[in-house]
């Protein structure tokens, strides 16, 4: 580890890595339209920790991209509550 910046500046203070992202894909059923994809969509945005999104609806699948590895019980009730089924992580 270098002590100086890309400013030309010197400094023995570690610098902290952001958080990798995690990304997980789950299997969703009851999904037929581009109404599901956005009401998916909205509803896994929701969930705590979830910092991206993206509905495959001729496949089934929420590919979901968290902060850290996603609550699939909060996953769970927030697919549920919009009228879907998360069949489980693929």
């Amino acid at each position: 580890m270098s002590c100086c910046s890309t400013t030309g500046t010197c400094s023995t203070t570690a610098v902290a890595e952001p958080a990798a992202a995690v990304t997980a894909v789950y299997a969703v059923a009851g999904m037929t339209c581009g109404h599901c994809e956005r009401s998916v969509a909205k509803a896994v945005a929701t969930v705590v920790g979830v910092t991206a999104v993206r509905v495959d609806v001729e496949a089934g699948l929420v590919t979901v991209e968290a902060e850290a590895e996603p609550d699939e019980e909060a996953l769970r009730a927030a697919i549920d509550e919009a009228g879907y089924e998360l069949a489980g992580r693929v």
